[in-house]
């Protein structure tokens, strides 16, 4: 089965270093499909939001190693996109546009 647009990107990463990422240089850290590659995460980012990618860099997180009684368990890998939008391009998946303040209010249209 071959996977979707909507199967590749699974959420943002909701973590403080993100959100630093996100304002200050434009780039959004995503939580994708394990047999997501950077041409697919591009493509998807692309028709979804309607925006440019510049730039794809993933990365996979290895899952904990941690004993369970007496027995070994592994959690998940997980596998990361972080994307740096052309100029001129943003998206706020998270909410805040400001890191450590108020977030600022949205313009009324």
């Amino acid at each position: 089965m071959a996977i979707t647009i909507y199967d590749i990107i699974q959420g943002a990463v909701l973590s403080e270093k993100a959100q630093q990422l996100n304002a200050k240089l434009q780039q959004l850290v995503l939580n994708v499909h394990a047999k997501a590659n950077k041409p697919l995460v591009k493509e998807a980012l692309e028709k979804l939001f309607n925006v440019k990618v510049k730039q794809v860099r993933i990365s996979i997180r290895k899952g904990k190693r941690r004993l369970v009684k007496k027995h070994e368990v592994f959690g998940k890998d997980q596998k990361r996109a972080i994307v740096t939008l052309a100029e001129g391009y943003s998206l706020n998946m998270l909410g805040q546009s400001e890191v450590g303040g108020q977030p600022q209010t949205a313009a009324k249209v």
